[in-house]
């Protein structure tokens, strides 16, 4: 029986050997779980808590997790084990009404083992003012290229908090990202824990941190349930995997999410084209000279010639435990703001 709930499937796709791929779903449980034929797992079996105390909230059978914004905290988890390559998802609900200044992250990171050198690959949805969509940003960082963002935000098709079914269904990839020589040392190359957090982030979230947090509507609710880690944990300082690695990595080379095909790569030129609004790669305001990975293509560069005032809060490392804490600003000019 198909459960009359919105669901938004976030998944991450760590392919050997040096593409990743995001995957964006909306759909009910059943399907999504059908998918790509992947088991779910419970809380316990593959996370622990981060950070937020009571602010997270594991149902009684352990197969739900709540993260809860307050004027107090904000809350996340993170993975058990570390993991070079696979496939990570979660069912996600997020906020509704009011919820701007929020920032509800699914990422992967090892910060807190190579604090310098860290890798980052990062899911954010964006919250905003009351009947105003959420959107979503994904971004990269690699080798500690933390002053380099390389992000990328959407419009959200479907209202992520609402409690009704919408028949919808959609295996399009939103972002692929192969490593090049451009990229230099700064494609993300290392063992990585997998992160859920909600904070506040009012000085750049919505607007350009135009609208911030309104308390008043506290709690803000995030929840997160069958989860998915499909892939061999990895000791970061291991030079080489283990015999079971092997195995592991050579299932996951053959799984549908590995490869994108024609049908696939043509749907999510189109998803691009329809729900992707801003783009590193013709932010001429940060970036005068595109980045070296960057292939800049006229029509796009028309598309997205007025979209280079957006602010970004950087990267994750060192805001787990201080939840309320304000991010990094990267640009400062909101002459015209494409969040609106």
């Amino acid at each position: 029986m198909v459960k009359n709930k919105m669901d938004c499937l976030c998944c991450w796709s760590l392919s050997k050997p040096f593409y990743l791929l995001l995957f964006l779903f909306s759909f009910p449980l059943m399907i999504a779980s059908a998918a790509f034929n992947l088991s779910t797992i419970s809380f316990d079996e593959g996370y622990s808590p981060l950070f937020g105390d009571g602010n997270l909230v594991r149902s009684p059978n352990g197969r739900t997790a709540r993260l809860l914004l307050d004027r107090f905290t904000g809350a996340g988890f993170i993975s058990s084990k570390m993991y070079k390559y696979g496939f990570f998802s979660a069912n996600i609900k997020l906020p509704g009404d009011y919820t701007a200044g929020l920032c509800v992250a699914f990422y992967t990171s090892n910060g807190d083992v190579f604090e310098k050198t860290h890798d980052e690959l990062d899911f954010e949805f964006l919250g905003n003012t009351e009947g105003k969509p959420w959107r979503f940003q994904t971004n990269l960082y690699g080798n500690g290229s933390t002053s380099r963002g390389r992000e990328e935000r959407y419009r959200l098709w479907f209202d992520p908090s609402k409690q009704f079914h919408r028949f919808y269904i959609d295996d399009v990839p939103i972002r692929e990202v192969i490593r090049s020589e451009e990229m230099g040392g700064e494609y993300p190359s290392k063992p990585m824990s997998l992160y859920a957090t909600i904070w506040d982030a009012s000085n750049w979230a919505t607007s350009g941190g135009k609208y911030k947090v309104n308390y008043k509507y506290a709690p803000f609710v995030s929840e997160f349930k069958d989860f998915v880690l499909e892939g061999c944990p990895s000791d970061p300082i291991e030079e080489f995997p283990s015999v079971e690695c092997y195995e592991s990595y050579s299932r996951l080379e053959s799984a549908d999410y590995a490869t994108i095909t024609r049908r696939q790569r043509s749907a999510m030129r189109k998803f691009r084209q329809r729900y992707m609004y801003y783009s590193y790669c013709y932010d001429s305001l940060r970036y005068p000279v595109p980045p070296p990975e960057c292939v800049v293509i006229p029509s796009e560069k028309d598309r997205f010639r007025n979209t280079g005032r957006l602010r970004f809060g950087g990267s994750h490392q060192g805001r787990k435990r201080r939840s309320r804490r304000r991010g990094r600003v990267q640009v400062s000019s909101i002459e015209y703001d494409p969040d609106v």
